[in-house]
């Protein structure tokens, strides 16, 4: 009777042993079913001048488009958003700078673009922008490369999508973005966003001293969940000066290509000429750091914060507050 018992005793304790390490089993796969993805900013840079004359002003135009991607294990997009900022500043034959009041990228503009009422298209430019984007998900980078057709425009598959503008400039930011991209805490469930600011610096030409009409574009791509808190982010910035002489002559060379701050890394030399700690794009990234778990409305106090100059974030960060507040929108 007593082996008996002890018999039934084990096989009970066995059952409870193997049923619990099929629980705990079920409980780590269920744990790793979240996959967390990879955020990715890239930008694409285009700069063209031209000189002033007695009838018309000198224009700085730099065209920046800018990709941010929720990136997979596998390297394929889960989710794109892209958007471009077109600026352009003037400058007269006289070497006077002329400061424009705003600046708007063509996804804020939405149908006030005009491609539609004024260029006989089917499809404004943010929703064919946002055709490649829906186009564009469970690809790679590669394969995004290779939608781009004849004159820059793309593949039958990317027009049939009701996209028919240049893509070439699309493609690019969204191969940068991928190469970009590095590890986060966002999920599928996630959704990818990006906010845009452009300033203007401007300064007149003298006999001695060339003028300028600086452009700053800076750029906050976010992946934010359902409560709208961030739960990776992203930034860059670029900065184009256009340069002119007392007459209004274009001194800047459009042929040099321009890089972004974080492209430049190190040799942005704010550690070797401006005395930094850290070189901008680690400053940057301190910054990226700090608005993970924060909505937009909190992300705006950062401006001035002492915890972020403490992290080691001493840089002016009114750009990115103000392109992190537009995520909200």
């Amino acid at each position: 009777m007593k082996k008996q018992f002890l018999a039934r005793l084990g096989a009970a304790l066995l059952c409870a042993v193997v049923l619990c390490s099929s629980l705990s089993l079920v409980a780590c796969n269920r744990a790793s079913d979240k996959k967390t993805l990879k955020l990715g900013l890239g930008v694409d840079v285009a700069v063209k001048a031209t000189d002033a004359t007695a009838d018309k002003n000198g224009q700085g135009q730099a065209t920046v488009t800018v990709a941010a991607v929720l990136v997979d294990e596998a390297g394929k997009i889960v989710e794109a958003f892209i958007d471009c900022a077109d600026s352009t500043v003037e400058y007269t034959s006289g070497g006077k700078a002329v400061v424009k009041e705003s600046f708007a990228t063509k996804y804020e503009q939405g149908d006030a673009y005009g491609m539609v009422a004024y260029g006989g298209a089917k499809q404004e430019w943010y929703k064919q922008a946002d055709a490649f984007c829906s186009l564009i998900v469970g690809k790679t980078a590669a394969e995004v490369k290779a939608l781009v057709g004849a004159e820059q425009k793309g593949t039958q598959d990317v027009i049939d999508a009701g996209c028919t503008i240049v893509v070439a400039d699309f493609a690019r930011a969204v191969e940068k973005a991928v190469a970009n991209a590095t590890a986060s805490e966002a999920t599928e469930k996630d959704t990818v966003r990006l906010g845009v600011s452009t300033a203007q610096t401007a300064k007149d030409a003298t006999e001695d001293t060339a003028g300028q009409n600086k452009i700053e574009t800076v750029l906050f791509a976010a992946a934010v969940d359902a409560e709208g808190k961030v739960t990776a982010a992203a930034t860059d910035s670029v900065e184009v000066a256009f340069t002119f002489d007392a007459a209004g002559k274009s001194t800047f060379d459009a042929t040099k290509p321009v890089a972004t701050k974080r492209e430049q890394g190190d040799a942005y030399g704010m550690v070797a000429y401006g005395g930094a700690k850290q070189e901008w794009y680690k400053q940057a990234d301190v910054f990226s750091a700090s608005c993970v778990g924060k909505i937009p409305s909190e992300i705006t106090v950062l401006a001035g914060s002492s915890d972020l100059q403490t992290a080691g974030c001493t840089i002016a960060v009114d750009g990115f507050v103000k392109a992190a507040a537009k995520i909200g929108k």
